[in-house]
Formats: structure tokens, C-alpha cells, sequence
């Protein structure tokens, strides 16, 4: 596949649950290329702030955590179920982004100015190096307006929110349908009015409802593209 596609970066942004970062990944692995899910540096910042009990709310110190800190994307070195390494200097913090303080506390912090510039720079860094898959919010607007390839995975919120409700039921914890669902639209609120590279399809983006689709559709549909 990799000597038959014409695309060395790939930009899939989309609302929260749409679906990018299963479609990513499966993208990349059949490429051959990075999987680079550009949320996790949003995380990376998070818990680096809570490891140094900083307060979260102080828009200038985090922003400059932000912009002192270098993050490393990198194939996966173990096989844990990661879809890649996460580095700061030689520490692996993969699996640490994902605690629940973080989950908790990313909103914040990925909403600030001064945040958001210095990690869309370090992504941009990764993603010109090419072979590369990445998912986020402002891939082909803001971080990556060159990408050979755009991507805007949509679907509607009571989608978006079935599927995670049944992400969480085949993994046996508790799930609220309705709550998940303000969640979701909440999300959506907060990305798409936030001043700062606000969620929305780059002009030149394919754009792709997933409602009716499933995995396997969806992946059909943006492999051919690649070609």
C-alpha cells in the first residue's frame, strides 16, 4: 500500500466521537505511516501541570509549561495495546495522560491561546516529517494546511454519543446515555465558538458523515483516496 499512495500527510479532524482516531490508527498501520493523535499533547501539558501542582486556572504559567516543554511522538515501542510513545525528555508518560485528573482538567487548559500555539508548532514539527496520520480538531486548518490529504470525519451527536455509550458498556463501566450526550454537545460547543482555531472543515477537506457508515466503510472510502 505504501509504494501505491500518493499522500505522505494525511489531516482527519472532526468533532469528539466521530470516529477519527479508530479511523486514524487503521489508516496509519495499513500504511505503514506515524498514528498521531494530536489531543494526547493537550493531555501531555495537563498532567505535567498537575504533576507540578500548578494551578491550572493560571493561563500564563501553563502557557508557558506549554512552550518550555518538548513533546516526542514516536512508533510504538511496546506492545501494550499504545498506539505510539509519548515522551517528555526520557520519560514515557503513554499511559498517564489517560488518568482521570487529566480527563478532568484538559478542557482548560487545551482552550488557552498561548497553549495551543506552542503545541500546534511541535505538531507541526512531527507532521512534516511525513508518513504521517494526524487527528485533531484543526489539522487542516491550522497546523497542517499543506496536508496532501484532508479529511473531516462528521456525524451527528446522538451518534457520537451511542457509540461511545457502547464503548463503555462493552467494557463493563457504568454509562449514562443521556449524560453522555451533554458531553458531547458541551464539547462541541466549547470547540466550535473557542476563539482560538475554532473546530470547522478546512475549504478544501473531504467532508464524511459517518452515521450510516460503519468502520470498515468509512476506512474504504479514505484508503481509496490515498491511492
Amino acid at each position: 500500500m505504501t509504494n501505491s499512495t500518493r499522500v505522505s500527510i494525511i489531516a482527519l479532524d472532526g468533532p469528539a466521537a466521530s470516529g477519527k482516531s479508530t479511523l486514524g490508527r487503521k489508516l496509519a498501520d495499513t500504511l505503514g505511516y506515524l498514528f498521531f493523535d494530536t489531543g494526547i499533547m493537550y493531555r501531555a501539558i495537563t498532567l505535567i501541570g498537575l504533576e507540578l501542582d500548578m494551578n491550572l486556572q493560571d493561563e500564563a504559567s501553563i502557557t508557558r509549561l506549554a512552550q518550555d516543554t518538548q513533546i516526542e511522538i514516536r512508533p510504538p515501542s511496546r506492545d501494550d495495546g499504545r498506539a505510539f510513545d509519548i515522551m517528555v525528555g526520557s520519560k514515557d508518560i503513554t499511559w498517564d495522560v489517560r488518568r482521570g485528573d487529566v480527563d478532568a482538567n484538559v478542557s482548560v487548559v487545551s482552550a488557552y491561546a498561548g497553549v495551543r500555539k506552542a503545541l500546534s508548532d511541535q505538531q507541526r514539527r512531527i507532521g512534516l516529517r511525513g508518513k504521517v496520520v494526524m487527528v485533531g480538531r484543526d489539522i487542516g486548518t491550522v497546523v497542517l494546511p499543506e496536508a496532501d490529504l484532508k479529511i473531516y470525519l462528521d456525524a451527528s451527536a446522538d451518534e457520537r454519543a451511542r457509540r461511545r455509550y457502547d464503548e463503555l458498556m462493552a467494557r463493563n463501566e457504568p454509562a449514562n446515555y443521556d449524560e453522555i450526550l451533554k458531553k458531547v454537545i458541551e464539547r462541541d460547543h466549547i470547540d466550535s465558538t473557542r476563539a482560538v482555531a475554532p473546530l470547522r472543515a478546512a475549504d478544501d477537506a473531504i467532508l464524511i458523515d459517518s452515521d450510516k457508515m460503519d468502520v470498515e466503510q468509512v476506512f474504504n472510502k479514505v484508503i481509496a483516496l490515498c491511492k
